[in-house]
């Protein structure tokens, strides 16, 4: 709810004592727009209709889970005295490479299980990482956090945003950078080129370096700008680190790949549709 000074309620609505934050409700919508996405891109390329949703039962939650421990484990100091305040996730800190690092090791787990190259799922699936990131980045908005530094109201004003995200962006007495719509933007326009890209029939694991490519120059640009970063060592800020880590491994994945696989499959092939697992009798 907005109320007339433009502020915007953390709470989504009741039911009874239990309040349902926009945080949470944000964050499964982008899920749920991300799956409808990638469910019908995966059974296009051959794979069962239920093998997203499969996925998605171990995925979601761990991912989640891997999110608070990374985000925790940064911030140990302020919640070794207030161990309760960990499990708190609708206050928001879930921190994005925490949960893009779990979701690859249990999607890595899973698609061996199911005898599926994994290459293949994470190119299928690039897109909707981001539509899920582009949308997740709303809730951080809602709560007013991951901001960037101090700004004046006429920066904003000239960055021709609507009012309502302005008057948002005032946190106590001063305006800042909206550093979560510059990450979500930035998310969208590679959504878009992904989109694109399916179309040129890269070889297999490419849309998924991309994303990884595309992701970290903007995150590590825009982690730059914000004032809630996790830190390593003094300055060093974590998010960058893993962003220039994860931009060398995708590199040096493409010209590996491109150099020593001789006819490597590609994103167009034909797909070989998989039949669903019968039951030992």
């Amino acid at each position: 709810m907005i109320s007339v000074l433009g502020s915007i309620d953390p709470i989504a609505f009741s039911l009874g004592p239990i309040d349902v934050h926009w945080y949470g409700v944000i964050i499964a919508t982008g899920i749920v727009i991300a799956f409808l996405v990638g469910q019908q891109e995966m059974v296009k390329r051959g794979l069962h209709p239920e093998f997203l949703t499969d996925l998605l039962i171990w995925a979601v939650p761990l991912a989640i889970v891997g999110a608070r421990i990374y985000y925790v484990m940064f911030e140990w100091d302020n919640y070794k005295d207030n161990p309760g305040e960990i499990f708190a996730i609708w206050n928001g800190g879930l921190a994005i490479h925490g949960a893009l690092i779990m979701s690859v090791i249990v999607a890595y787990i899973f698609t061996k299980r199911r005898n599926t190259p994994f290459l293949k799922v994470a190119d299928i699936l690039a897109p909707s990482i981001l539509i899920g990131q582009a949308v997740g980045r709303w809730g951080n908005f809602i709560n007013q956090e991951a901001h960037g530094g101090e700004v004046s109201r006429a920066f904003l004003e000239n960055l021709f945003i609507p009012d309502w995200i302005i008057n948002h962006m005032y946190i106590d007495g001063a305006y800042y950078h909206p550093t979560f719509l510059y990450e979500s933007l930035w998310s969208l326009v590679g959504i878009i080129i992904l989109l694109l890209l399916r179309k040129v029939n890269l070889v297999r694991g490419e849309m998924f370096f991309f994303y990884m490519i595309w992701y970290s120059v903007g995150r590590y640009f825009i982690e730059g700008m914000r004032t809630d970063s996790l830190y390593v060592v003094g300055d060093l800020r974590a998010a960058q680190l893993v962003s220039i880590l994860a931009i060398i491994i995708a590199v040096t994945l493409i010209i590996y790949r491109r150099t020593t696989i001789k006819n490597p499959p590609r994103y167009l092939d034909k797909p070989t549709k998989q039949k669903k697992k019968q039951k030992k009798k």
